[in-house]
């Protein structure tokens, strides 16, 4: 952890109320072929159990999964505030003439992702990912993200949400970005903490303004005004604002 980010961090302790925030995949659990595998790494849930307990902080875990997987997912229980489908599920599942134009999507999807070996389709409440991570063909994954994107993704009514091995294609505008200045904002937040390693998280980083404290995990360009190198170092300022928040 950089001196700076460190003084960041505990600038924060004195600040209510108090928003820590997360992005779930590749920042609290590693990132899995399959979804439903990628449970939160050891330790996690007990640093995050602790925080939300603390009177004055609100956690809230943001993720492109929609909030029932979130949950089962995580396997956290307890005062957390979720936001799923990337901000579209914030305050109630999506409405019905979105879940139709979902299940189009998934529909004229399909044969494409079908055509792939290893490719997968992930059905979510407000969108569509076509997953590449289990593809052996490096060239056939890009082909196929790129069929994707000029086929059923260039519908101009749907959001292209590019990330790690998947191209997700939401039927709605929402983004991590203006859902945690949403919730920040109903809270009346002194101060606030994200955690995000995609590029859907880059929409958090550049909502939040300062002093906000973001913080980019792993390589690659961002906007964060922070960086730790892997989950471990986010153990490490879990562990940090845990021990001075509750002794």
């Amino acid at each position: 952890m950089t001196p700076e980010l460190a003084a960041a961090l505990d600038g924060l302790l004195p600040r209510r109320p108090l928003l820590l925030a997360s992005d779930y995949d590749g920042v609290l659990a590693r990132l899995r072929d399959d979804p439903a595998a990628a449970v939160l790494e050891p330790g996690i849930g007990d640093l995050l159990t602790r925080l939300a307990a603390v009177d004055g902080i609100t956690v809230a875990l943001v993720s492109g999964r929609g909030v029932e997987d979130l949950r089962t997912t995580s396997g956290l229980i307890g005062p957390f505030r979720w936001v799923g489908s990337h901000g579209a599920e914030f305050d109630g599942p999506i409405a019905g003439e979105l879940a139709a134009r979902r299940d189009a999507l998934a529909a004229a999807l399909a044969p494409l992702v079908g055509a792939v070996h290893g490719a997968r389709l992930e059905v979510k409440p407000a969108s569509v990912a076509v997953h590449v991570r289990t593809v052996p063909d490096p060239d056939a994954a890009a082909r196929l993200l790129a069929d994707v994107a000029a086929g059923p993704g260039a519908d101009a009514a749907l959001t292209a949400k590019p990330g790690k091995a998947v191209l997700e294609l939401a039927v709605t505008d929402a983004d991590k970005g203006s859902a945690v200045v949403r919730l920040a904002q109903s809270l009346g937040a002194a101060g606030v903490l994200y955690l995000g390693d995609d590029v859907t998280d880059e929409d958090v980083f550049r909502a939040l303004p300062a002093p906000a404290v973001t913080i980019k995990v792993g390589a690659g360009d961002t906007t964060a005004r922070h960086r730790v190198g892997d989950l471990s170092d986010v153990r490490g300022v879990l562990e940090r604002l845990a021990g001075a928040l509750t002794g």
